[in-house]
């Protein structure tokens, strides 16, 4: 018996109005203290977002985007070194492996205001909190140190024995090999890091002493009690990071393609 299944785009769609139906019914049943309304209703939220229009939206988006952006860049291409290390030189595996744990565990209020005091909570050219672009770097190392590795450690043996055999080095390996077979790995941890890198840029504004980008407007709503303009913020920020983790997944999908099962001429 064929079993019926629904295109992607209509389960995506299903899932977004089973979502607002939930989010309606709670709106209903949670009740408002006094002019604050903990979960406003979808109707609000949108009414928000409207009376207060694109360009206020967009500003403080494209600063944190902007942050997100960069600490992307680094803490994945430091990632991808300490990957690259641990294969060419095995005894720093132990090191590498507890920094990268420390990345992922240290509590970020603990280390909120020693980023400050190191980093000052300057503004960078562009309108940029370095506080918020190095939580975004931190956000990210532990996923593509994690996902490199495993990838790199993959590569076929047999293909490893050729190049020893022909006098190849461990830095040989790793350029003839090794990054082949991790692609796909590397490719999918990237993917996961881009919402880490947009929430710990978020994080980082909340110490950077800044007064644009999303945290600065999540803390100013917030203290407020606007609360359709929070859930605002919240939606609008799980469609960057919707977005951003899309279009790094279709990048994926070009470049590895066998690594969704797919051919290169598919």
């Amino acid at each position: 018996m064929r079993r019926f299944a629904l295109p992607g785009w209509a389960s995506a769609l299903a899932g977004a109005v089973a979502v607002v139906a939930v989010w309606w019914v709670a709106a209903l049943l949670v009740p408002a203290a006094g002019r604050y309304a903990p979960v406003p209703s979808p109707p609000a939220v949108v009414g928000v977002l409207l009376s207060d229009g694109f360009e206020l939206y967009f500003s403080n988006f494209l600063v944190t985007v902007s942050e997100a952006g960069i600490g992307y860049f680094w803490g994945n291409l430091l990632a991808l070194v300490l990957a690259a290390v641990v294969l060419v030189v095995p005894a720093l595996d132990g090191v590498i492996s507890q920094l990268a744990v420390v990345t992922y565990c240290v509590p970020i209020v603990a280390i909120g205001p020693l980023a400050i005091v190191i980093l000052g909570g300057a503004r960078q050219a562009g309108d940029t909190s370095a506080t918020a672009v190095f939580f975004a770097a931190l956000s990210v190392v532990f996923t593509t140190v994690v996902g490199a590795l495993l990838g790199l450690r993959a590569a076929d043996r047999a293909a490893l024995d050729v190049v020893t055999v022909y006098g190849g080095s461990r830095l040989t390996q790793l350029r003839k090999v090794r990054l082949i077979a991790a692609l796909p790995s590397i490719l999918n941890s990237l993917q996961i890091a881009v919402p880490a890198a947009f929430l710990g840029a978020i994080l980082g504004e909340y110490f950077g002493k800044i007064d644009r980008g999303v945290g600065p407007m999540l803390v100013a709503s917030q203290v407020s009690l606007n609360s359709p303009r929070v859930w605002a913020l919240f939606l609008l920020c799980a469609l960057v990071a919707i977005a951003g983790f899309a279009i790094v997944g279709l990048v994926a999908r070009l470049v590895a393609p066998w690594s969704s099962g797919r051919s290169a001429s598919a």
